[in-house]
């Protein structure tokens, strides 16, 4: 409801437990499942059901090795989107096909965990294959997972912390770091400059933010050294 004008629907997307799903009456969303959700049960079942298992998660190695492919070239999200069409819905369709033929001809049970981990994919299916229509649409949400790890690593840390206080300032500190990680900057450094540069920071602290302190400091090196910043001689 804050988003500014004109923006197109977030993408919404969950592990594909009916509890997780977008509420009645919010706000639109586009809403997506996680594909490694929906991978991990075959994973788990791949023992029990060796062949099948191992056919379904090659064709999953393909959609992803595509994937990685797009971020290697650098793609555009319209480029991705146009590539992941071409590529990966072709190996997807194949997988869907082929896990309807076999319920339907009783090669696999419905009622057996693969049956089960078959129709968790094809009821979810347009939310799986959200990638392959948006632009932009991840096909997992490992990056998100990944960042909450984070906050409940340090919320078991928090337990050792002997004051509210003493709390408030590892919060501070998880937030810095980590932003600072997702910003491609190093934690140690980036603290460091903070108390080196401690009256810069205060007198100006947007220029000290783990996604701004970088240019900030080549910035400075400039200033000290302005002879770096002409053109060097042929």
């Amino acid at each position: 409801e804050q988003r500014r004008a004109g923006l197109s629907e977030p993408i919404h997307m969950s592990d594909g437990i009916s509890h997780n799903a977008p509420k009645e009456g919010s706000p639109s969303v586009i809403a997506a499942d996680c594909l490694v959700h929906a991978r991990r049960y075959f994973v788990k079942l791949l023992d029990v059901f060796p062949e099948r298992c191992q056919y379904v998660l090659e064709l999953f190695g393909r959609v992803y090795a595509n994937e990685a492919y797009t971020k290697r070239q650098e793609m555009t999200p319209a480029e991705r989107l146009t590539f992941h069409q071409l590529e990966s819905r072709p190996v997807l369709e194949e997988l869907r096909r082929r896990m309807e033929a076999d319920l339907k001809e009783s090669r696999v049970e419905e009622n057996s965990a693969l049956g089960k981990a078959y129709r968790y994919m094809l009821k979810r299916w347009e939310g799986l294959t959200v990638f392959l229509r948006v632009e932009g649409a991840e096909l997992d949400n490992n990056a998100i997972e990944r960042q909450l790890k984070k906050a409940i690593l340090n919320r078991k840390n928090a337990y050792f912390n002997r004051s509210n206080r003493g709390a408030l300032v590892g919060d501070i500190y998880m937030s810095l770091i980590y932003t600072c990680e997702l910003n491609g900057g190093s934690p140690f450094d980036y603290l460091n400059q903070l108390q080196v540069h401690a009256s810069d920071l205060a007198a100006n602290p947007s220029a000290w933010m783990p996604w701004t302190y970088l240019e900030t400091l080549k910035r400075m090196a400039l200033s000290e050294n302005p002879t770096e910043a002409l053109p060097r001689a042929a």
